[in-house]
């Protein structure tokens, strides 16, 4: 058994160990059950859960949220509209998310799907070095898929924010000789 500072109590019954704890005030928990004899801790465990759950949460805060962004393209994309939307994928890949680029096909259009492929493929050749395409163009049903990621060297790290300029003092002037404090102040001299 394992004492509430640390120390090593010794091997005890299960009863003296619960007394021991409830003369504590505190748990008696169960560490190592596959040990031989059982190794048990006094502690609060109430407490320790506690700690477990604020590292846990402050682990999770860290962490990079990635967010799935999606941008839909038509068959008969004019080049602005193409150019806008290649702009808000860059956007999102700087952001640090993945990127669903979808063409989508209505009517008779899905004959030509060799167009959204050339759309898609003609998306990844313009964003370069920048992109790591993660899932090549697919068809599925009336649409054509194709997922994009940024390159970890690519990613910018955020900007930390600037420090604010302290204040300068002002300093306040002699008063003009015209003013009466500046007067008073003559006649006392």
């Amino acid at each position: 058994m394992i004492g509430a500072d640390g120390s090593q109590v010794g091997v005890l019954s299960r009863s003296e160990a619960l007394a021991k704890a409830a003369a504590e005030e505190l748990d008696l928990v169960e560490v190592s059950p596959t040990a031989e004899p059982p190794v048990c801790r006094i502690m609060d465990f109430g407490k320790y859960l506690f700690e477990q759950n604020k590292k846990a949460h402050s682990a999770k805060r860290k962490q990079k949220q990635i967010q799935l962004k999606e941008v839909k393209f038509r068959p008969k994309i004019d080049e602005h509209d193409f150019a806008f939307k290649r702009r808000n994928v860059e956007r999102f890949l700087l952001g640090g998310n993945k990127v669903k680029s979808l063409v989508i096909f209505r009517g008779r259009e899905i004959v030509h799907s060799e167009i959204g492929r050339e759309i898609l493929n003609r998306l990844a050749v313009e964003l370069g070095d920048t992109v790591l395409v993660e899932s090549p163009p697919r068809q599925e049903g009336n649409t054509m898929v194709q997922i994009l990621a940024p390159k970890k060297e690519v990613t910018p790290a955020k900007p930390k924010p600037k420090a604010k300029p302290k204040p300068k003092l002002k300093v306040k002037a002699k008063p003009a000789a015209d003013e009466p404090e500046a007067r008073a102040a003559a006649k006392t001299e």
